[in-house]
């Protein structure tokens, strides 16, 4: 059973716009919950096809859609082989495509991959269930990369004000063993950082968990990659929404959509992002980051 909660589910269903008759493709399916919004309204009248690293989630998702009254079409990939996907279905255009960055609470809760500070697993960190032969890991980056490339990471890809810090204390201590599981990552963030930084609102390895996982799923890239084949595969008068949850996932969608928009196109429907209310953050504190963007292909 999904734990997890769409953010910005009605913002992103209502923001692509679609119509009877459309195809709408889900590029991060999760738990299910963007597409079922779009079956409940629509029903058997646009036809979903979903994606996700994750077989497990696909699996999950599938067995959820038997019972519901849908056309829809689910397998395990990444949303930057949007193209390989489409053409495996013969589909040559969709209307409406949505990517919602987030990690799911399902991930955290029930992968043990370690995704999550608060327990105490194998440092995996990837989005797919099982580790492929030379795939990298959390475990490979905090063992082998080099320090300046872990204090990169930190401050490139989640804004750690004490990158160069924690990077050093990794070092030191993958010397005296290696790094095996996330509470031990902790408790290395942990001596790195002052004790106000400890004390904080957000919880000091936050940051350095973000950027590894970042790291390991190579997401940065995966988005460029995706929105520019997903960009492709729009039909005239079709919407691209992208839900993001931290600067650096934001900066490139909106990078993106203006360049689409200066080389002409289309439009970008959200001239700001659109941001949980106070009642979805309440409910759901997870959302309180959430950015929505929405552009529109005119040509």
């Amino acid at each position: 059973m999904t734990i997890h909660k769409s953010v910005l589910l009605n913002e992103a269903i209502n923001g692509l716009n679609l119509k009877p008759g459309d195809i709408f493709f889900d590029g991060t399916l999760g738990g299910g919950g963007h597409s079922a919004k779009v079956c409940e309204i629509f029903g058997k009248t646009v036809r979903i096809i979903g994606v996700d690293r994750d077989a497990e989630a696909v699996q999950s998702a599938t067995k959820k859609f038997e019972a519901l009254k849908c056309n829809f079409s689910f397998q395990t990939a990444s949303f930057r082989n949007i193209d390989e996907v489409l053409n495996k279905l013969k589909i040559e255009s969709v209307n409406g495509i949505l990517l919602d960055l987030g990690l799911s609470s399902d991930q955290i809760e029930k992968s043990a991959r370690g995704f999550s500070f608060n327990k105490n697993e194998p440092l995996l960190m990837t989005f797919s269930g099982e580790s492929e032969d030379g795939a990298v890991t959390a475990r490979i980056v905090v063992n082998d990369w080099s320090e300046e490339t872990l204090a990169d990471i930190l401050y490139g890809y989640a804004d750690e004000r004490y990158a160069r810090r924690i990077a050093k204390k990794i070092v030191e201590a993958r010397q005296r063993k290696p790094i095996e599981n996330t509470f031990e990552l902790v408790e290395i963030i942990k001596n790195a950082v002052p004790a106000g930084y400890q004390r904080g609102r957000l919880h000091f390895a936050t940051k350095t968990f973000q950027a590894i996982r970042i790291a390991v799923n190579d997401e940065i890239e995966a988005i460029k990659e995706g929105l520019a084949k997903g960009c492709e595969r729009l039909a005239v008068g079709g919407r691209i929404a992208v839900i993001s949850f931290h600067s650096g996932e934001d900066r490139v969608v909106k990078i993106f959509f203006k360049q689409c928009k200066v080389d002409g196109k289309g439009n970008i429907v959200t001239k700001k992002p659109i941001i949980p209310s106070e009642e979805e953050v309440r409910e759901n504190p997870r959302a309180r980051s959430a950015k929505l963007r929405i552009f529109e292909k005119t040509k």
